[in-house]
């Protein structure tokens, strides 16, 4: 195959950053390149060394001055809620009964879960989202639709339909057996299936029996190298309720420890309301924390200890998501900018550095995928993102002052969105461009 020679200022993160001011923990050059090869990155860095790897007939692509990046890595999606997004004046509970679960249960049409999961794949890949960890919906089918969607743009994804048998409409429930066998089919025609990966994905305890949580752990120990994703401590009435259902679990984190969830690759979306019980326990499993900024404002839930879990004595492992549709926006950029917001309300500040590195490489490790994504390091698959920070005037305006790496990273996590995207690659490939432009047609 033809190498392609993608040109720019190249960025990518070798480690966590300190401060803004720790550019050790990066790697930048101002004239850089990557250079593809079969998917895959075969280097990275500075464009004089790099071009004299490529063959002599590389296709070169040039990109200055713009920004190239990792892809972004998203940590907590539902894909069944692209219609919800947006939907007004409840918390949680009410949200999930209101609008969500009568959304959800459209997913019985397969045809339905094939357009949505075409434009909900669309709507990431415009945002500069390369890989996401998905919810699907209980039907089979949706994460049917969801993994064959992804696999034909060759995408990696982390996706499973949800597991959820009480306290919810009947057509989005299913059973502890029913749950249990749809799982274990779709990982096996899914999971590791080129780029796929497969997560268990009990919604939540207050929607699972403990015979459903049972049989999601027993998944787990059967398929270790999938990923669990579900929800924890996001809301006070829903611990509340859902400690009234475990009468015999000293904390909501106990529930999921009792029937083996936790783990190096379970992803626990918001985590608001952890004890230190509950964060130490996360901790020595290697569980993840995942910081849902956008919807945990949004739904009124509570604000994140981002700096404090990194700080602990037993650190925790953050992720950091949009959580659509509770969350209000598909863009990481946007995610980051709430995500400053937030932390700046306890006190804190999030550095720039910090932000790139979190929905980049950060991302990638805690989802445990950092072999594959998140960097630019030789061997990984070619994800990549495009940035421009004067992609409109107000951007451009303010890039007329700008400095420093550090304040072009700041105005692009506080002002960009979807336009400061200039080009999205996935495993090599342009895609951005080649998306249909009338999102609504099906």
């Amino acid at each position: 195959m033809t190498d392609t020679l993608i040109r720019g200022r190249v960025l990518f993160f070798n480690r966590r950053p300190e401060s803004r001011d720790d550019l050790a923990a990066c790697s930048y050059q101002e004239d850089g390149a990557v250079l593809v090869r079969d998917g895959m990155i075969v280097q990275a860095g500075d464009h004089d060394q790099v071009s004299q790897m490529a063959g002599v007939d590389a296709v070169v692509i040039d990109h200055r001055p713009h920004l190239i990046l990792p892809g972004f890595i998203d940590a907590h999606v539902h894909m069944p809620q692209m219609q919800v997004i947006a939907s007004y004046g409840t918390e949680l509970l009410d949200w999930l009964n209101t609008y969500t679960f009568p959304e959800e249960s459209k997913f019985r049409d397969a045809q339905h879960g094939r357009r949505i999961a075409r434009l909900f794949l669309d709507e990431s890949i415009r945002h500069g989202t390369t890989t996401v960890a998905a919810y699907c919906s209980v039907h089979k089918a949706s994460a049917e639709a969801f993994f064959a969607e992804a696999q034909g743009r060759n995408m990696m994804v982390i996706a499973g339909k949800v597991m959820m048998d009480r306290n919810a409409p009947d057509a989005v429930l299913d059973t502890a057996q029913a749950s249990y066998d749809d799982t274990k089919a779709l990982i096996e025609s899914w999971h590791k299936r080129g780029r796929q990966r497969y997560a268990i994905t009990p919604r939540f305890a207050l929607t699972s029996t403990p015979e459903q949580l049972e049989a999601a752990g027993a998944l787990a120990r059967e398929y270790p190298d999938c990923h669990v994703q579900t929800h924890l401590s996001e809301n006070n009435a829903e611990i509340a309720e859902t400690m009234a259902l475990y009468p015999g679990q000293q904390d909501y984190t106990a529930i999921y420890e009792h029937y083996g969830l936790t783990g190096p690759k379970s992803l626990f979306g918001h985590c608001i309301h952890l004890s230190e019980r509950e964060a130490d326990a996360l901790s020595e499993s290697g569980s993840v924390a995942v910081f849902c900024p956008t919807s945990n404002l949004f739904l009124g839930s509570g604000l994140f200890a981002y700096h404090r879990y990194s700080k602990r004595e037993k650190p925790l492992c953050v992720a950091v998501a949009s959580d659509v549709g509770g969350g209000t926006n598909y863009s990481l950029l946007r995610t980051m900018d709430e995500a400053y917001k937030v932390i700046a309300l306890q006190g804190e500040k999030l550095n720039p550095l910090l932000s790139f590195w979190q929905i980049t490489r950060g991302n990638a490790e805690a989802l445990s995928i950092s072999d594959k994504v998140g960097t630019l390091d030789a061997g990984t698959d070619a994800d990549l993102v495009v940035l421009d920070a004067s992609a409109t005037p107000t951007m451009a305006l303010r890039m007329e002052t700008v400095r420093s790496l550090a304040e072009e990273l700041f105005l692009l996590q506080t002002l960009g969105d979807d336009r400061a995207v200039r080009e999205v690659y996935v495993a090599g490939k342009a895609v951005k461009g080649d998306m249909q432009s009338d999102p609504t047609t099906g």
